[in-house]
């Protein structure tokens, strides 16, 4: 691969796949969306385009001009900004959302990457630049689950396994086999944050992939922002899936759970 076109959501995602992306001297065109995306991200790429979140032809027009054929996508754009009315929406993406089958944020993506495809470009595995960052299987901390988290730990994931199969989220919060929250629209931080009001401390966060996992756009990620999430909603275990979850600044991540007492596994 000599190019490569980035839609780049926000958060350090897109960052590290970019800085990997020039590591293999791999040429990046990156589109970005103001309000979301990271500055810092004009230092690393070869070429940026700055567009609003509702911009979807803009993008199409971008990847044409520059003759893309493989893109990826990395960091999020919360579904939910598409039901605020002060973002302006063109009418590429006004018809966008009246086909599309529902408002789910899978069905989005899929719906985007097969708009792509029509248009000869390809959507790639979002995570193959950055393999040595999904979580492995087993204790990632020096601190290790006991055995009743595990019990928490298994019954979190079958949970989880099935919310996530509805499309609804893909994060439970645990406290003795009792679900204290279901993550939806509002995003992974807080449903932890909801979740630990509940459960006073010491709750299980379990985050699981897709049944129908598309790691072309539906990668779980997990970085240090919510590590300080879990800090300050005193959970005790994070269990994530191994293989399908990226780690992002993966070794602070480990050292900063380790001193806040926090176990991180993969499952």
């Amino acid at each position: 691969m000599k190019r490569l076109g980035l839609i780049a959501g926000n958060g350090k995602f897109p960052i590290m796949l970019a800085n990997s992306a020039k590591d293999r001297d791999i040429e990046v065109i990156a589109v970005a969306f103001r309000g979301e995306s990271s500055r810092r991200l004009e230092g690393i790429v070869d070429k940026i385009y700055w567009i609003g979140i509702g911009q979807m032809n803009r993008l199409f027009e971008i990847f044409s001009k520059e003759n893309i054929k493989e893109a990826i996508m990395a960091g999020q754009i919360k579904p939910i900004h598409l039901f605020k009315p002060w973002i302006k929406k063109d009418a590429t993406m006004r018809e966008f959302l009246r086909k599309v089958k529902d408002k789910r944020g899978d069905s989005l993506l899929k719906s985007l990457a097969d708009k792509l495809k029509e248009r000869g470009i390809t959507l790639l595995n979002s995570s193959f630049l950055l393999t040595e960052n999904l979580a492995k299987e087993g204790t990632l901390t020096k601190i290790s689950p006991d055995k009743k988290d595990w019990e928490d730990i298994n019954f979190g994931k079958s949970i989880a396994k099935r919310i996530a199969d509805l499309g609804i989220g893909q994060t439970v919060v645990v406290k003795n086999k009792a679900i204290l929250a279901i993550e939806s629209i509002e995003g992974t931080d807080k449903a932890i944050r909801r979740g630990s009001q509940l459960g006073k401390g010491t709750c299980i966060v379990v985050k699981v992939s897709k049944p129908q996992h598309d790691m072309r756009y539906d990668i779980p990620v997990i970085g240090l922002k919510t590590l300080k999430v879990l800090k300050k909603s005193k959970v005790k275990v994070l269990a994530v899936e191994a293989g399908k979850t990226l780690l992002i600044d993966k070794n602070k991540l480990i050292e900063g759970a380790d001193r806040a007492g926090i176990s991180i596994v993969g499952i």
